[in-house]
């Protein structure tokens, strides 16, 4: 998993325990367009910089954005981390200006006054004809969908990613990122402020499959344990015949 090294392994799966969320994000979204296929789990587990109560406030201010006339038709607002993710990762389509006039027919200043009530986002803050878009993911063309079809998003750890070996991300770590004594909320807990209400099924499954994985684990070593006892008597009973194959490196 090496950004623009042509190689990529069938299935890449990232626990996202305290990993950034930003940070994340971006390195998988150069990945996904790399060609790679990635799949993310533990996404409740996710690091957004600054406390619960500011980033609660930021969250509920994005829900007041919606189309007056019918919000069925968007902006979605998902709750759920891990589509919390994945929208990060796939990016927001900013509105220019030059692009509201040419869809909607409205006149510049109509615009601003859009933009000041909050129910428009503008590119760089300014009201400029500019084509640019801000997306990590260009998902309206076909480079861009068929790179987020590579990707899957879970929270907790489901079958059979549970006996998958799982990665981290070094570049997005917490540890490695976020500097010292700085506030942090996870990502789970603002969705279970906002709207989400699976965080304490989430955690219930999540621990038991952590029990599951103990026994595993107690299980594997015990079997090591007997696999080294029994070699040992085996080394006492052919001693003479591993001194005559010893030669050969057999």
């Amino acid at each position: 998993m090496v950004s623009g090294s042509g190689i990529c392994a069938k299935r890449v799966v990232v626990d996202a325990r305290h990993h950034m969320l930003g940070r994340l994000a971006s390195i998988l979204a150069k990945e996904l367009l790399n060609g790679q296929k990635v799949v993310v789990v533990r996404c409740e587990e996710i690091c957004i910089s600054g406390g619960l109560v500011r980033q609660k406030m930021k969250y509920m201010r994005f829900l007041r954005k919606r189309m007056n006339t019918k919000p069925s038709h968007g902006p979605i607002h998902f709750r759920a981390p891990a589509k919390i993710l994945w929208r990060t990762i796939r990016g927001f389509a900013y509105v220019t200006c030059c692009e509201w006039r040419m869809r909607y027919g409205v006149m510049v200043a109509h615009f601003r006054a859009f933009v000041m009530r909050g129910l428009v986002t503008t590119v760089s803050g300014g009201y400029s004809g500019s084509e640019q878009k801000k997306c990590m993911i260009p998902h309206k063309t076909k480079r861009g969908a068929a790179a987020l079809a590579r990707l899957k998003t879970y929270e907790g750890i489901p079958a059979p990613y549970d006996k998958i070996k799982r990665m981290v991300i070094p570049d997005a770590l917490k540890v490695l990122r976020l500097q010292k004594g700085h506030k942090y909320c996870l990502l789970g807990k603002l969705s279970s402020e906002v709207g989400w209400n699976h965080y304490d099924t989430i955690k219930e499954l999540e621990r038991k499959r952590k029990e599951r994985a103990q026994v595993a684990y107690e299980r594997r070593k015990q079997l090591v344990k007997l696999r080294v006892k029994a070699e040992k008597v085996a080394e006492e009973k052919l001693g003479a015949q591993l001194e005559v194959i010893a030669p050969i490196k057999y």
